[in-house]
């Protein structure tokens, strides 16, 4: 065979392998960029809401210490500040560990006014034992099953599956004081603490 014609005969072949060459290339690239606008749209479906914005209202039915009632928001505000925190799911590891410090910390909280709610879109059964044992019936949790409140306020999963970790601080003219996202539970309470601590010291002056 001429060189000529060995040149061509291997052309279709090294124009193939570039194909291939460049497909592989591109995979992980494209896959990447996937993740990122993966990545992005969560971080922008989890903001919570904003400092300084009216919360909205809502009611929910809610147990606390095994004992079921109607929660207000609108009602508990009459009250004082209310801390309100979106957690994903009853009985899981992070969850357990919030609502062990929420009610480490609900005898400082109600010494402030504050009044503390958990909410996650479990059923209310599952909560009427996880308000007993795990937040010792201290404070209440609240059933938001259909997830309707929790994405009100920003706190739905992009699956809509549960909810995800966020605090509120909301005081008694309706508007967010604190917001807060986290997946750690560490620093929930402090911050929602901290937020009281600083309304009921600005209402003194």
């Amino acid at each position: 065979m001429r060189n000529g014609s060995f040149c061509r005969s291997l052309a279709p072949v090294i124009s193939m392998s570039g194909s291939l060459e460049r497909k592989t290339i591109m995979k992980p690239l494209v896959a990447a960029a996937l993740v990122s606008m993966m990545i992005g749209g969560a971080r922008s479906a989890h903001a919570e809401l904003p400092v300084g914005q009216a919360a909205p209202p809502f009611t929910l039915e809610a147990s606390m210490g095994g004992k079921d009632f109607t929660f207000s928001m609108t009602e508990a505000l009459k009250k004082g500040p209310v801390v309100l925190y979106f957690y994903p799911a009853a009985f899981t590891p992070g969850c357990t560990v919030e609502a062990h410090d929420f009610a480490e910390a609900a005898d400082e909280f109600h010494a402030l006014g504050a009044t503390v709610i958990g909410v996650s879109m479990d059923d209310l059964d599952k909560l009427r034992r996880f308000s007993v044992s795990e937040c010792r019936s201290k404070f209440p949790v609240a059933a938001d099953s259909k997830g309707i409140v929790t994405a009100e306020y920003d706190a739905k999963t992009v699956g809509a599956t549960h909810a995800n970790r966020i605090s509120y601080v909301i005081v008694p003219d309706g508007k967010i004081r604190m917001s807060y996202t986290d997946r750690s539970p560490d620093e929930h309470v402090s911050r929602a603490l901290a937020a009281v601590r600083e309304w009921k010291t600005a209402q003194k002056n």
